[in-house]
């Protein structure tokens, strides 16, 4: 019997070090140990969001088509991360990658503490948008109901979004 196979979304996104070759790097681990990457957006270059006394950060968005599920993929994620040298210190804060899980299929989790996912702000971040409408302009977010585009051309959120 054939493995099922899930399409989830990423979002890497990295300020500190050699920022390209960290997004790299993760998508390469993420392809040898994740699954298959089938689409990967441009690079955008974004100044920091929440707290933003730090350097620019650099993001990607990422498709991958896995037969893990949700958490083995997270767990996954957290192990690639640690790889490339993430040390987890303050929320919002430099790092050297940082890899979202943004969409799951058309799966709705919310394991408290965990993952959520469809990311819960992912909607109000232009950061995140903007590559993912790149890559996936059709997929529908699965609590709004609305595609990736469709939130990307009324999102609220101002920052400079740069496409490199």
């Amino acid at each position: 019997m054939a493995l099922e196979h899930t399409i989830a979304y990423l979002l890497l996104g990295g300020n500190l070090g050699d920022r390209k070759r960290n997004l790299e790097m993760a998508i390469q681990l993420l392809n040898n140990e994740a699954g298959q990457v089938t689409a990967v957006s441009s690079i955008y270059e974004t100044a920091a969001w929440g707290v933003t006394e730090q350097p620019d950060f650099l993001n990607q968005a990422v498709q991958l088509e896995t037969s893990l599920t949700a958490l083995e993929l997270l767990d996954k994620m957290l192990e690639i991360e640690k790889q490339l040298g993430r040390i987890r210190k303050d929320k919002w804060g430099e790092r050297l990658i940082d890899i979202d899980l943004i969409l799951f299929g058309e799966e709705i989790i919310n394991i408290e503490n965990k993952l959520q996912v469809p990311h819960p702000h992912m909607q109000s971040r232009k950061f995140v948008m903007k590559p993912l409408a790149e890559i996936a302009p059709n997929v529908y977010h699965p609590i709004l109901g609305k595609t990736i585009y469709e939130i990307l051309e009324n999102i609220s959120d101002n920052l400079e979004v740069n496409k490199l």
